[in-house]
C-alpha cells in the first residue's frame, strides 16, 4: 500500500505545480480577483474527475484479462509520464493571457478541466491502469493511491494560488523551477517502471 501512497503523492504534486490550461487559471484568477478565486478553481478537479475515474475503471476492468492490451495501455501510460518529465526538466514559466472579467472562478475551473484532455489521457493511460492493480492488491491501496494523488493535486495549486496572491515574484523563482525540474526527475523513473510493466504484459521481458 505504501507504493500506491508514494505513486499518489508523486503523481499529484507533479500534476499539481506542472504549467497547463488549470494552472494557468488558478494562477490568473489569483492575480485578478484574489487567493479565494484562485483556490476555488484548484478545487474544480473534485468535481470533474468524479465520472472520468468511475469510467476508466469499468473499461480497464472489462481488459483485465487482456494482456497485450493493457501492455500497450501501459507504454502509452509510460509515454505520457516520460513527457510530463520532460516538460518538468525544462519548466517554463506559466503566464496568463486571459483578459479581465466577472469572477466566477469554480465554474470556469469546471468548465476548463472538464473540456482539457488531459484528465481523460491521465486516467486512461496512467491512472486506471494504477487503481486497477491497486484494487488487485487489497481494497485499502486503491484509496490510498487516489486520495494522496488529489490531497497533492488540489493541495499544491492552492498553494500555488496562496504563494502568487502574497508574493507575485514566486513564480519566476528558483524554488518553483528547481522543484519542477526534481519531479520531473522523479517522473522520469516512474516513465521507466511502466514501461517495464508494460513489456512484461506484452511478453517482451520475463520477470523470474
Amino acid at each position: 500500500m505504501t507504493e500506491y501512497l508514494s505513486i499518489g503523492i508523486l503523481l499529484g504534486i507533479s500534476a499539481g505545480v506542472a504549467p497547463g490550461p488549470l494552472l494557468t487559471l488558478v494562477i490568473s484568477e489569483t492575480l485578478q480577483h484574489g487567493m479565494k478565486s484562485g483556490i476555488k478553481v484548484a478545487l474544480s478537479p473534485l468535481v470533474t474527475d468524479l465520472p472520468i475515474i468511475l469510467l476508466t475503471l469499468f473499461v480497464v476492468g472489462q481488459l483485465a484479462e487482456f494482456h497485450t492490451l493493457l501492455g500497450i495501455i501501459s507504454l502509452i501510460g509510460g509515454s505520457v509520464i516520460l513527457y510530463m518529465a520532460y516538460q518538468g526538466m525544462n519548466p517554463k514559466v506559466p503566464v496568463s493571457e486571459l483578459p479581465p472579467e466577472e469572477p466566477r472562478s469554480l465554474t470556469k475551473g469546471i468548465l476548463v478541466n472538464a473540456l482539457s484532455p488531459h484528465p481523460y489521457l491521465f486516467w486512461f493511460s496512467v491512472g486506471g491502469p494504477i487503481m486497477s492493480k491497486a484494487m488487485n492488491l487489497n481494497m485499502a491501496a486503491p484509496f490510498a493511491f487516489i486520495g494522496s494523488f488529489y490531497i497533492l493535486l488540489v493541495g499544491s495549486k492552492i498553494l500555488l494560488a496562496i504563494l502568487v496572491g502574497k508574493s507575485r515574484s514566486f513564480l519566476s523563482g528558483t524554488v518553483y523551477i528547481y522543484t519542477i525540474r526534481l519531479l520531473g526527475l522523479a517522473l522520469f523513473v516512474l516513465a521507466l517502471l511502466l514501461f517495464r510493466d508494460g513489456l512484461i504484459l506484452l511478453d517482451v521481458i520475463h520477470i523470474d
